[in-house]
This record gives C-alpha cells, sequence and structure tokens, in this order.
C-alpha cells in the first residue's frame, strides 16, 4: 500500500473533496414530511437535512458561547467596556517616555548627522 492510500482511500479521487456518509434510521412519516419540505425548498433530501442539521449544530454550540442577560445587566457591562481605563502609574510613565526612535533621533541630531536639521 503507498502512503497516500492509506491516508485516503483508493475509491476517492485526488483532488475531489471528500465526503463522509451519515446514515438515519427514520420513521417512514418522518421521511415524508422531510421530503415535502425538500421538494418545497427547491432542494435534495440530502441537502434539505444537512442544511438543518447544520443550523441546528451552530444553534447548539451558540448558546454555549451567548449569554442572556436583562437590560440593566447588559447595560452595565456596555458601561464598563465604554468607560475609559483608569490611569495607572506604569502605564502614565511608558506613555510620558521617549519612544526609542525618538532617542536615536535626538542623538543623531546632536552629531549633526540629521540632514534634515542641516
Amino acid at each position: 500500500m503507498l502512503p497516500e492510500e492509506r491516508i485516503m482511500p483508493a475509491n476517492v479521487a485526488k483532488g475531489a473533496p471528500r465526503r463522509d456518509t451519515l446514515n438515519l434510521r427514520i420513521r417512514p412519516e418522518a421521511r415524508n414530511l422531510i421530503d415535502r419540505a425538500a421538494a418545497v425548498a427547491g432542494k435534495t433530501r440530502t441537502d434539505f437535512v444537512l442544511e438543518a442539521a447544520q443550523k441546528a449544530a451552530i444553534e447548539a454550540l451558540t448558546d454555549r458561547t451567548m449569554f442572556v442577560v436583562d437590560v440593566d445587566v447588559h447595560a452595565a457591562f456596555v458601561a464598563a467596556l465604554d468607560a475609559p481605563p483608569a490611569p495607572k502609574k506604569r502605564l502614565r510613565s511608558t506613555m510620558q517616555s521617549p519612544t526609542p526612535w525618538d532617542v536615536r533621533t535626538a542623538k543623531n541630531d546632536d552629531r549633526g548627522s540629521n540632514p534634515a536639521r542641516r
């Protein structure tokens, strides 16, 4: 067996996107309902079911990352985000100190090597 055959089955054409199979056991009335809905939507059963399953998966995962809070809690959260950060001594010191390129420029100016200053 060649190395690429261990990664990709021989029945999958090279360069073609790989697709997996999902088998379901389903009651006939549920299948008929899905078939009718897919036909109305102008989709195949597979496309219809896959799209619905993906939407449900996204919704399930989103429920884990989105929090629903009342208006007062949301307003307090937004206010905290919008408030300027409290000034800190170290940040103030950093913002008032010269940048490395300002320091180099000042040293070059003192030596007369900056042509713009001549």
